[in-house]
């Protein structure tokens, strides 16, 4: 019953004519910002922080603008997914395999409303399972001392690259690297400066607003440049704009099953809606057998990872609501809004602003609703969107990306290193490496040198108090299961490599 109140405490908080607006507001810049290629949920809540603080929007009302945005971008990805077979973000390059063939047949609108329909139960079931399941992992979280929480972000490390596919080792190389940029400033304990070259501007370390605009935007700007066509005519959305009963029956079981599949993955530090998509694709497809045509326009191959990420979207804010770890980039973004209001996200959160935490888990409920009422209608003129050549696409996110970051500090020291990070982001892209982990390790970086300075104070100094309790301990086996399994991976692929030589 304690849920259920803090619960209807929350929607008095998310159904404010103040928050239902912040809420439709956040909707409509997410889906606009995810419909266009590239940009994806990272780059539309960080260009939203120092405005939502410039603002002086209170911190309830600011995570509900951040989290409609997250969602409606989550939203907005599978747009130019299935008209133009350009995927949003990378969570969304499954929808392409079967998105693009539905709308090269004429089942553009079809498409469209059965992928937003598909998100809107996978968020649906995500925000249940928030309800359920994230008071009582604060509950259990509170147990958890400096130790654990250090090898728990160890863990959520070494997930990275345990479940990054074929790149693990460039997955992990990344994570490394934001690891080391969380090193730069001064140290808090011994006051010795560090990795800032004589630097005073960095004396305070990378800004966190800098690191994100100049990794994702200036990278994603560059990129853009090397382009010097517009690609692909979108496919006009023709004919029906709705799917019937029947094709919505057709997907219903797969919408259950990878909305609770997208729901666990979200919750797994690192995991994430891209591994979710892709997770609940080849299930599905496994589960449809020769009875499927999946990458041919098969409605279940659509909404299986459209349901997925809607679900991984929420998962996702349960570990920083609960534990204060970062359950993917845009949740870490999220972190860092929560530091400019002095919030520190873990399990005490539940107990010291209630009206935050059901806050924001109500507004999860409003804004998919707003979502899906917004999406339908408006498939026309997100397609003329999409239109917009790169030669006037690039000077907006310049622009937007040089006031964000300039507003937080006011000086250019922040543009230029903006830029030099960006450089550096565009060559990682180019050479194949991923850019969430870098924002993962460095978010994470300070936190676990905070926590492991302080369990070896209490042990003085003694490294069995990093697995001696059942946590960590549990943790640490959980750690050599992720290390194992891409080794795993590679001796399959190279033993089904090998059979295959031998029958040729």
């Amino acid at each position: 019953m304690d849920t259920l109140n803090y619960l209807g405490q929350g929607f008095g908080v998310a159904l404010t004519p103040y928050n239902l607006v912040t809420a439709l507001s956040g909707t409509l810049i997410g889906t606009v910002v995810g419909l266009l290629p590239g940009l994806g949920p990272i780059n539309g809540v960080a260009l939203l922080i120092p405005i939502a603080f410039a603002l002086g929007l209170p911190p309830e009302s600011a995570l509900i603008l951040l989290a409609a945005v997250y969602l409606g971008c989550e939203y907005g990805g599978r747009i130019s997914s299935i008209l133009l077979n350009i995927p949003g973000e990378a969570s969304t390059v499954m929808t392409t395999l079967d998105g693009y063939p539905m709308a090269r047949q004429g089942l553009a609108g079809v498409a469209l409303s059965l992928s937003a329909w598909s998100s809107f139960i996978g968020a649906f079931i995500a925000t249940c399972g928030m309800v359920l399941f994230a008071p009582l992992l604060a509950k259990w979280a509170i147990a958890f001392g400096p130790a654990e929480y250090f090898v728990l972000m160890v863990f959520a490390i070494v997930c990275l690259g345990g479940m990054a596919g074929d790149r693990p080792l460039k997955t992990f190389i990344a994570a490394l690297i934001g690891l080391f940029l969380s090193c730069v400033g001064i140290d808090a304990n011994s006051g010795v400066y560090r990795f800032t070259g004589d630097n005073i501007h960095l004396t305070d370390g990378i800004q966190f607003v800098v690191l994100v605009l100049g990794l994702f935007s200036i990278s994603e700007i560059l990129l853009l440049l090397e382009k010097t066509h517009r690609g692909q005519e979108a496919v006009e959305a023709t004919g029906r704009m709705m799917f019937n009963f029947k094709e919505a029956a057709s997907v219903f079981w797969v919408n259950i099953r990878c909305g609770v599949l997208g729901f666990i993955m979200g919750v797994l530090p690192g995991a994430g809606a891209t591994l979710a998509s892709a997770v609940a694709y080849m299930t599905e497809k496994r589960i449809a057998g020769t009875s499927g045509t999946f990458g041919q326009g098969d409605k279940r191959g659509l909404a299986a990872p459209e349901t997925a990420i809607g679900g991984a979207a929420c998962g996702a804010l349960v570990p920083m609501l609960t534990l204060g770890v970062p359950g993917s980039g845009t949740t870490a973004v999220m972190i860092g809004a929560l530091s400019l209001y002095n919030i520190t996200p873990g399990p005490l959160l539940f107990q010291q602003q209630p009206d935050i935490v059901w806050g924001l888990i109500a507004s999860l409920f409003v804004a998919n609703i707003m979502l899906v009422i917004l999406n339908i209608p408006m498939i026309r003129i997100f397609t003329r969107i999409l239109a917009v050549p790169n030669w006037a696409l690039v000077p907006v996110i310049a622009i937007i990306t040089g006031i964000g970051v300039y507003a937080v500090h006011a000086t250019t020291f922040d543009l230029f290193l903006m830029i030099g990070i960006g450089i550096f982001g565009y060559i990682l892209r180019k050479f194949d490496f991923p850019l969430s982990p870098v924002l993962l390790g460095f978010i994470l970086g300070g936190l676990m040198e905070q926590n492991l300075r302080r369990a070896l104070s209490i042990s003085n100094g003694a490294l069995e108090i990093l697995w001696s309790s059942p946590i960590t301990f549990g943790c640490w086996i959980l750690t050599a299961i992720m290390l194992f399994l891409p080794l795993l991976r590679i001796w399959r692929r190279r033993s089904a490599q090998r059979r295959a030589l031998a029958n040729v």
